[in-house]
């Protein structure tokens, strides 16, 4: 099961470039709109992101910020990991037109 779920992961985040998904949407892509079925898998969603963070193959994030895998807690998204030197910079550069 965690090759299909990391599969899943990947797959979804190379559809969607630049967005963040939420692992419920990963769980719902595995197991159908079952409620009971689909909450199973949440548990193992979140195993495997924290391990294809700790790869460097993806980013977990809350409001938005990056959070270390090692202290993943409650309610995050998953996004393609961004390059060292890219993404959002902390300065910003003034633009003259």
């Amino acid at each position: 099961m965690s090759k299909e779920v990391r599969r899943q992961i990947l797959t979804m985040l190379a559809e969607q470039p630049g967005q963040a998904i939420d692992p419920a949407e990963v769980a719902r892509a595995l197991a159908g709109n079952d409620e009971k079925r689909w909450r199973l898998l949440m548990t193992p969603i979140r195993r495997e992101a924290v391990k294809l963070a700790e790869a460097g193959r993806v980013e977990l994030r809350r409001k938005g910020q990056r959070i270390d895998p090692a202290e993943l807690r409650g309610i995050y998204r998953i996004a393609k990991a961004v390059p060292a030197g890219e993404g959002n910079s902390a300065s910003v550069f003034p633009v003259s037109l």
